[in-house]
């Protein structure tokens, strides 16, 4: 998938940026930028798209998104949060040169430089209530203390348990038409996953024949349509098993799964665990 190049300026007392995102609802927006991104999620929950990694995010979801990563996260459309007021996240944004070029190379950092690279692949991290209060103070600090206390939560990150996202640290690069094209079919699929869709509808909103589109989209993804739309099944079930008491027979049907043994099948293909243990954990608090 072809994203975005996103062009960020910080401001003019600092050399990196710090922002809250607050919207009715994140849009899907593929993107990258040079910058490694660190985003907390506040309020709302959806699909966060990092690499190849598809997953669903809720209040209390911190990802550390590495330079030049394609990127975005998408509000959902159905479920419990459907209906907030608001979504809302805080993102911290620098450049690993945002304090000279050799900063994470010292031998005091090096825990810090080995984080930075695992960013490459995208980097879920357990939030601590101190992280989460560190972050959402740096709004109220002097230039240099913020950015100071910026370094002691990148130090904070190397202490925190991590997960990677992405299966590859490599991220094709496409561009003209094919980039728009990629872009328009990855929207379209989001957009309809939970309903049947099949490569000769896809190919027609991408303007290809269905085998064209099948090699086009395993070049610029990685994975077959197939594989990605059942990642955007899957993460829009998990959003429904978290927020809703709904039986596990209608969240399959509202993710497009009419047979619940396929979806059974797949969910634990992707989760490694099955639907109903799933909800029990998060009930649990242990995932």
């Amino acid at each position: 998938m072809q994203p975005e190049r996103e062009h960020i300026v910080g401001g003019s007392d600092i050399s990196w940026t710090y922002f809250t995102r607050r919207e009715r609802q994140f849009g899907f927006r593929w993107h990258v930028h040079p910058e490694i991104e660190l985003t907390l999620i506040t309020r709302g929950s959806g699909a966060r798209f990092v690499g190849d990694s598809i997953e669903h995010y809720r209040p209390g979801d911190l990802a550390l998104i590495g330079a030049d990563v394609p990127h975005t996260y998408a509000s959902s459309s159905t479920g419990a949060q459907q209906d907030a007021d608001e979504h809302e996240a805080i993102v911290v944004q620098f450049r690993r040169d945002f304090l000279g070029a050799d900063l994470f190379t010292r031998p005091e950092f090096m825990h810090a430089d080995r984080l930075l690279n695992e960013a490459s692949r995208g980097l879920a991290i357990e939030a601590t209530p101190a992280m989460v209060n560190t972050l959402t103070s740096l709004p109220g600090l002097l230039p240099a203390t913020r950015t100071l206390t910026l370094i002691d939560i990148v130090i904070q990150l190397t202490m925190a348990e991590t997960r990677p996202l992405s299966t590859s640290t490599r991220h094709p690069v496409l561009g003209g038409p094919a980039r728009q094209r990629i872009n328009d079919i990855c929207a379209y699929l989001h957009e309809h996953f939970r309903r049947p869709v099949s490569s000769e509808e896809v190919a027609a909103v991408a303007h290809m024949s269905p085998t064209a589109l099948s090699r086009h989209f395993r070049r610029a993804l990685g994975q077959t349509m197939t594989d990605y739309v059942n990642e955007l099944r899957i993460s829009a079930a998990c959003e429904l098993l978290t927020d809703t008491e709904l039986p596990i027979t209608e969240i399959a049907a509202q993710c497009g799964y009419s047979n619940l043994s396929n979806f059974n099948r797949r969910f634990r293909a992707l989760k490694h665990t099955n639907p109903r243990h799933y909800r029990r954990m998060i009930t649990e608090g242990s995932i």
